[in-house]
């Protein structure tokens, strides 16, 4: 019987352990935190939007880096596939607005439930408080070591020569080595540290010579530069458009909610564009630029604030925004107007009226920077998939050597997407590594 150890106890990890079960192999996964699914448990606010129910054009739009390389997995275990894997597992499911899937309880706890109770029923071994400390590789003319010389031995030579160096096990942190047939790396990113993402899995794949791709904080805040921002701490757009750009190059155009904070901006809609962002300008200045009514066109805009200065028309100006904007708002538009808040509303000109209205359509903030790992969603980066077989999961370096999840240099946008790419990635990696 094939044994295949899964380093990792996240999605990906008890996904691959489950198809490597379901396939005959004798499977042992290695999780160093007390239980599994610690980042599951957080996921989607505690509830975990564990996929999304749109079609699989739709759901290759959301992944913003290497979709095409998720073909196979994909099709391998798709979203509606994923679906009805946790509802024969116990989990029932209901869809919400944006199809997004989640479990009826709203418990992020019966998904990682569901998935403990899977790996028990197929006789997955689980070891807690299990840290792999190297991948142990070796070739059949040499005993084991942890990794090829890679510069004595390029990638070059090993294609040419036809050297492939193989899987012989793991060694834990504890000093005690298990043997293998396969090794599934499904150690996830650095994103949320605190559950176990210390970025192990970069290390394993690099000993073993393969490329990482840079790692950057991905779904995360952005900070700005202007102090007015902090101001509006605590405010959020439910309807707000917005465009960022890097000079002229635009980045990100998006419809949705957002959230003033206390260091810039985040909400669903930010943290979509700081994906776009991290993959071509992470670290560079970019203009973002907020459309507060976007509703309407510049000249349905004048009507309505004619309309309403009309009807405030001897009130002073800072007295007359109520119906126009939030009350926290209102003295950041007036200071960034320029128009004398005393001044009566029937005394504002049509050039301060045009100030105004180009204010409101277009509130821009001087974007610094993300913030870092701790409050980014997931990792931007990782594994280099062209090294990675993408019909099986396995390394086409090292036999015997699969990596799953968000480790790999793949992401997506919020909405199930990249917990969607975990169970593909993970299902495939697992099911491969038990095939003789």
């Amino acid at each position: 019987m094939k044994h295949v150890i899964v380093i990792g106890g996240g999605a990906a990890g008890m996904m691959a352990a489950i198809a490597a079960a379901e396939e005959g192999a004798k499977v042992s996964l290695l999780e160093q935190n007390e239980k599994t699914g610690k980042k599951i448990f957080i996921t989607g606010k505690g509830r975990c939007n564990l996929t999304n129910a749109c079609d699989q054009e739709i759901f290759f739009e959301n992944v913003v880096n290497n979709g095409k390389f998720l073909y196979s997995a994909f099709y391998k275990m798709d979203n509606y596939s994923t679906m009805k894997f946790f509802e024969d597992a116990g989990c029932p499911l209901k869809k919400e607005r944006g199809e997004r899937i989640f479990p009826v309880s709203d418990h992020s706890s019966d998904v990682i439930a569901a998935l403990n109770r899977q790996m028990a029923k197929r006789g997955v071994k689980v070891y807690l408080h299990a840290r792999a400390k190297e991948i142990l590789i070796s070739r059949k003319d040499e005993p084991a070591r942890k990794s090829v010389n890679i510069e004595k031995d390029s990638k070059a030579d090993v294609k040419r020569q036809g050297i492939m160096p193989y899987i012989t096990g793991v060694r834990l942190a504890d000093g005690k080595i298990l043997n293998a047939d396969a090794v599934i790396i499904a150690t996830g990113g650095r994103s949320y540290e605190a559950t176990g993402s210390t970025g192990d899995g970069y290390r394993f794949a690099e000993a073993a010579g393969h490329t990482i791709k840079e790692i950057k904080p991905a779904l995360v805040p952005f900070v700005v530069k202007e102090d007015w921002c902090m101001k509006l701490q605590g405010l959020s757009l439910k309807n707000a458009a917005i465009l960022l750009r890097n000079e002229k190059k635009i980045i990100y155009e998006g419809f949705g909610e957002m959230l003033f904070t206390h260091f810039g901006v985040s909400g669903p809609m930010i943290l979509s564009a700081s994906s776009y962002y991290s993959k071509k300008y992470y670290g560079m200045p970019a203009a973002l630029s907020i459309d507060l009514k976007p509703a309407l066109a510049k000249e349905q805009l004048d009507k309505r604030l004619l309309k309403d200065f009309d009807e405030n028309k001897n009130r002073q100006f800072k007295n007359a925004l109520d119906g126009l904007f939030p009350s926290k708002l209102i003295p950041v538009m007036i200071k960034l107007s320029g128009i004398l808040p005393e001044k009566r509303v029937n005394e504002i000109t049509k050039e301060e009226r045009a100030g105004l209205i180009e204010c409101i359509k277009n509130l821009t903030l001087t974007v610094t920077g993300t913030r870092d790992f701790h409050e980014a969603i997931i990792t931007q980066g990782g594994v280099h998939v062209k090294e990675i077989n993408p019909s099986t999961m396995e390394s086409k370096l090292v036999k015997g050597l699969f990596f799953a999840g968000e480790v790999l240099d793949v992401d997506a946008l919020t909405g199930g997407f990249n917990l969607q790419a975990a169970w593909s990635t993970g299902y495939l990696a697992g099911n491969s590594a038990a095939k003789e």
